[in-house]
């Protein structure tokens, strides 16, 4: 497919999803916990129905810390949340995934490596105005990571790969929205 083509498709899809969503259905968020590790982020969530939402977090941390030490990431986070009033009110608990590529050096190793898994999540949402929202939630869960370790010297060749099963918070978030 020519890329015009594809870019009208993506946006003939766009316009199909996001076309039945009446008032209050659909809301930009973004973690202000993420921005305290200057880590940019957004999170777009769909109302389903009048106590089910889908939520899509995606964050990405591109810097270098001070004395060469990195932490840089993607991640992705899809969510299902059941509203026990109405979406984007009150009390919800959610099951969600979560996947990530990163690179860190903490100090003289570095880990290059994935993870993935998934968790449960509690949360509420306080209503600030008719637009405004503010949002906390905890998550628990799994997380199953694959990487490489590796001195801090030039010989990637150096390598060792490890696995490493996690279990426990997997999602904290204090979250602002903007609800359409």
């Amino acid at each position: 497919m020519k890329p015009k083509n594809r870019r009208i498709f993506i946006l003939c899809c766009f316009l199909l999803v996001f076309s039945g969503m009446r008032a209050q259905s659909f809301a930009i968020k973004t973690n202000l916990l993420y921005w305290g590790t200057l880590t940019p982020n957004v999170s777009i969530e769909a109302k389903l129905s009048k106590q089910f939402t889908t939520d899509l977090q995606a964050a990405y941390n591109p810097f270098t810390l001070q004395d060469g030490k990195k932490l840089k990431f993607w991640l992705a986070q899809p969510e299902l949340r059941y509203w026990f009033c109405d979406a984007f009110e009150g009390h919800f608990l959610g099951v969600h995934l979560h996947a990530a590529q990163f690179y860190a050096v903490p100090k003289d190793k570095v880990y290059d490596g994935y993870l993935a898994g998934g968790g449960l999540t509690y949360g509420y949402n306080w209503i600030l105005s008719p637009r405004w929202n503010l949002e906390a939630l905890i998550g628990v869960g799994y997380a199953h990571l694959w990487y490489k370790e590796y001195p801090n010297i030039d010989c990637i060749k150096c390598h060792e790969d490890k696995t490493k099963d996690y279990i426990g918070p997997t999602k904290v978030a204090l979250t602002v929205s903007y609800i359409f």
